[in-house]
């Protein structure tokens, strides 16, 4: 019998007698929750108590779940007045601990601290401090646990695994050390459920967030603050948000920031939110300033009574006076110096210019510098006849030098300031580098001038460029939406006084008759401002990237259309990735992976349609040939080797001699390892969510390109044999036309992939980030294997062992069995099992006179049950089966009541 409800009194809950506290900060995260349950076993008689507010994850994961699992005192219930221990975790400064700050300097209290925050002025004094610069603080106390060899239950590992995941960003945050690693390890071994873990941490955005994260993309400025990039965004709402760093979060992942700093004002109070992936800029310094904390790489505040005008004048100041110039001469220097001695001719001074191409040399004789000469002088002495003189002649001997350990403000004010071409860096006397404006423009702005092979020279004959009239066949071959949309960007254009351009696989695939409508446009001027007017007149959204000068236009029916600033891309190394610049059409297109891609039509009103073919990209589409831009193509992205095989079979076009001739040398080279193995792993998606993957994958093989994603990969007879019946497998799938998610590339990816052993496979998908959960899910397919060989159940039996595997392992056991009945399985759970509903639905169950609760469930997995063991037909026979297995639960005198 429940027992009565207990009246209430009005009276407040009596205090709880404690002498022992475990504490942490306020807006407590997953990692001070973890770090308290672990300091629970090191302390057990001490009461695990928040002195606050917990973040909006850990508040609804409390409620729902560790509420019940350990026994929490609420603060009010505290006497302050009986401790004798407080144990700080996650924190230890006196500001974020709430009531528990007046015991900070209470006699006869002791104070026991593990943190692995940064020191600042407002920390708390321990007796026992256990403070260590680690990612997150409940590493610290798991190495204090597997040191004293205290155990830690499934659910408590689950908890403090997940601490370590939220606070290092599942290891990715520069914060990261050793001591994470080593602690999730030993807590995934004592029983920690990643799955669990990966639902606590998984954030969903919902429409509401997303308009905010839309305002702060909008209200991003970039400051360059003594030579780093800043930005800062900030945004107001009416309520409170409580997942706004997450937010910040997206929005730096988003735009590829390295420092942004976020101002809310939510309500009466400005919240900031600081990021940062450098070493110039201390987040966790910012903050402080504000009355906040955190980390160097990520810190928050919350100000009152100030407006969001003056908290964003403050941050500005702050941001002026904090980042100060780490780099010096040594650091942006070029050495070893290429020297010439003041005796040597103009001629040999010519010489080694074009030898080492550079611009200037230093003139020095033994060991002491003289001056320099340029290239200039020295082309023109030249002409002039006067090579055989000497360099002294014509040398420049007025010049500035800088210490090794100058910084950079110094460096910037004599080169921009003083005109100086060449800043040599002199200690003791002897030159040991040389720091030139191009090396000066590199740190400031990001990238190096434009090379000369890039250049446009406007001269006749350079780059003839082929037009022709395009507007019938568009008109023909695009959707009318379309072609209104594309007068719609030449109208907003010739408004801004910009040129715009449709480019890309769609205006390539207008000729080879290809259905595509990803829009890219290409403008010249302010991609992102034409983006922006676009939006304002066209009910469209704008999301933005100011690195790039990119943008997306997200119209109401949501499709979307690429917008980018006509630039030009640098590769400092092989494989490494772009460096953008501003430039034109034509060098726009030129940075393009292959001339087929390199088409574009004018949609201006005064030229729409007009076609612009550089780099005779309509010959190789009418000749099917595929050939790239220039000789170094495969060199600066290796990743279009992978490409130019999926377009060549995609097409049936065949690769050019000499663009063959040069992916055989770069692949010989080995240039694809030079890429980050993520990038490796795009281009191959692209390839297994083709068509027919299996064609391309063979392709690779004749040209030894499967190398690059693993070593260990070979197409044997047996892969080959496998991905034909993958093949066949999602040919039949698809034939179903059953609702759900379907992603046929995972097929693929596990068949290329079937020889690895799980731990090769597992290093794989990791380094590649294709994530933890496909070595899962192909590990648990291979158990399923065996259980389903021996399978001889129910239906029911069949529906429940195969419903929590995803539609991609199924499939791909399905074209892996080699045994019919393993198939028969399969292919009898997606046609006759999977969809499969009882008839009746809760109200029903009501009107029987079933009360509402769990038992609801019961009922409906027993009426499931006997649907899918052929116990019911109808309607009619699910209500009599619930009456008869259940009619001591309906209330009397509802049994017999007409449903």
């Amino acid at each position: 019998m429940a027992e009565p409800e207990k009246k209430r009194t009005g009276k407040k809950s009596p205090r709880k007698v404690v002498e022992e506290v475990i504490t942490t900060h306020i807006n407590a995260d997953f990692d001070a929750l973890s770090s308290m349950l672990a300091a629970r076993k090191l302390y057990p008689d001490a009461a695990l108590v928040f002195p606050g507010s917990q973040e909006k994850n850990l508040h609804n994961f409390f409620l729902n779940s560790v509420s019940y699992l350990f026994n929490f005192a609420k603060a009010k219930q505290v006497d302050l007045e009986q401790i004798k221990r407080l144990i700080l975790v996650d924190t230890r400064q006196k500001s974020r601990i709430g009531k528990f700050a007046g015991l900070a300097d209470k006699k006869g209290v002791e104070i026991h601290i593990y943190d692995h925050h940064p020191d600042s002025s407002d920390d708390v004094s321990g007796q026992v401090e256990v403070v260590r610069k680690t990612g997150s603080a409940t590493a610290i106390l798991t190495a204090i646990l597997r040191k004293n060899k205290i155990s830690v239950s499934p659910e408590e590992a689950t908890i403090m695994c997940t601490g370590i995941h939220e606070d290092t960003g599942s290891f990715t945050f520069a914060s990261t050390t050793s001591e994470d690693y080593e602690a999730a390890a030993w807590l995934a071994a004592q029983g920690a459920d990643h799955n669990v873990i990966s639902d606590m941490l998984t954030r969903e955005l919902t429409t509401e967030y997303l308009w905010v994260l839309n305002d702060l993309t909008r209200a991003a400025v970039t400051r360059i603050i003594n030579g780093v990039e800043v930005v800062i965004t900030k945004v107001v709402t009416d309520e409170y948000m409580p997942d706004f760093a997450v937010l910040v979060h997206r929005l730096m992942d988003m735009e590829s920031l390295n420092v942004v700093f976020a101002l809310a004002q939510m309500a009466d109070r400005i919240y900031l939110i600081a990021r940062s992936r450098v070493d110039e800029v201390n987040a966790a310094e910012v903050a402080q300033a504000f009355g906040g904390g955190g980390h160097p790489q990520a810190a928050s505040a919350t100000i009152k009574n100030q407006t969001l005008i003056q908290v964003e004048r403050s941050l500005n100041a702050i941001l002026d006076k904090q980042i100060r110039p780490v780099r010096k001469a040594r650091d942006m220097m070029s050495a070893p110096i290429i020297e010439i001695s003041s005796a040597d001719s103009i001629k040999e001074a010519a010489n080694l210019m074009t030898r080492y191409n550079i611009n200037v040399l230093l003139v020095v004789d033994d060991g002491v510098l003289r001056g320099y000469i340029t290239r200039q002088i020295v082309e023109k002495a030249i002409f002039l006849g006067l090579a055989h003189l000497k360099v002294k002649e014509y040398m420049h001997i007025e010049f500035s030098t800088v210490h090794p350990d100058t910084p950079l403000r110094e460096v910037q004010e004599l080169i921009i300031k003083g005109k100086v071409r060449i800043l040599p860096v002199v200690e003791d006397d002897r030159p040991i580098g040389v720091i030139t404006r191009t090396d000066l423009l590199t740190i400031l702005v990001g990238g190096p001038v434009i090379p000369e092979y890039l250049h446009d020279t406007g001269k006749k004959g350079s780059g003839a460029v082929r037009k022709r009239s395009m507007a019938g066949i568009m008109k023909e071959r695009l959707p009318p939406d379309l072609i209104r949309t594309l007068k719609d960007f030449g109208d907003v254009a010739d408004t801004l006084g910009y040129n715009v351009y449709l480019v890309g696989g769609l205006v390539r695939d207008i000729f080879l008759k290809h259905r595509n409508l990803d829009v890219d446009i290409v403008v010249e001027g302010d991609g992102i401002r034409f983006a922006q007017e676009f939006a304002r007149r066209h009910q469209a959204r704008v999301r933005s990237h100011r690195k790039f000068g990119t943008a997306v236009l997200i119209f109401p029916d949501g499709f979307k259309v690429d917008v980018a600033t006509a630039r030009i891309e640098y590769y400092e190394s092989p494989g490494a990735p772009p460096i953008v610049e501003t430039s034109s059409l034509k060098l726009d297109l030129y940075r393009r992976d292959f001339t087929i891609n390199t088409l574009a039509i004018k949609l201006n009103r005064k030229h729409y349609g007009t076609l612009i073919d550089y780099f005779g990209a309509q010959k190789d589409i009418k000749e099917k040939v595929l050939r790239v831009l220039h000789n170094l193509s495969f060199v600066e992205d290796p990743t279009r080797m992978l490409r130019a095989v999926r377009f060549e079979q995609r097409f049936g076009f065949k690769i050019g001699k000499l663009t063959l001739s040069l992916l055989k040398n770069a692949a010989k080279m080995n240039w694809v390892e030079t890429l980050a193995p993520h990038r490796i792993f795009l281009e191959l998606k692209l390839i297994l969510k083709e068509q027919d993957p299996t064609g391309i994958i063979k392709r690779m093989e004749s040209l030894k390109l499967l190398k690059f994603i693993s070593p260990d990969i070979r197409l044997t007879h047996s892969i080959r044999d496998l991905l034909e019946e993958i093949n066949k497998v999602i040919a039949w799938y698809n034939l179903l036309y059953l609702d759900g998610p379907f992603e046929p590339w995972k097929l693929y990816w596990y068949g290329l992939t079937s020889e690895l052993d799980h731990g090769t496979f597992k290093r794989l998908t990791k380094d590649m980030g294709a994530g933890s959960k496909m070595a899962y899910q192909r590990k648990e397919g291979e158990r399923l294997m065996g259980r389903l060989f021996r399978f001889n159940g129910t239906n029911y039996d069949l529906y429940t062992l195969l419903l929590p595997y995803d539609t991609e392992t199924l499939l791909y056991l399905m074209a892996k069995a080699g045994t019919e009945k393993m198939k028969r399985l399969i292919s009898f759970f997606f046609t006759k099992l999977k969809g499969e509903r009882v008839l009746i639905d809760g109200k029903e169950l009501l009107r029987m006179g079933l009360q509402s609760g769990p038992v609801f469930r019961d009922v409906f997995d027993f009426l499931l049950e006997a649907r899918l063991n052929n116990r019911t037909k109808t309607r009619d026979d699910e209500i009599r089966l619930v009456k008869e297995r259940f009619g001591d639960l309906l209330k009397p005198g509802d049994q017999g009541k007409p449903a």
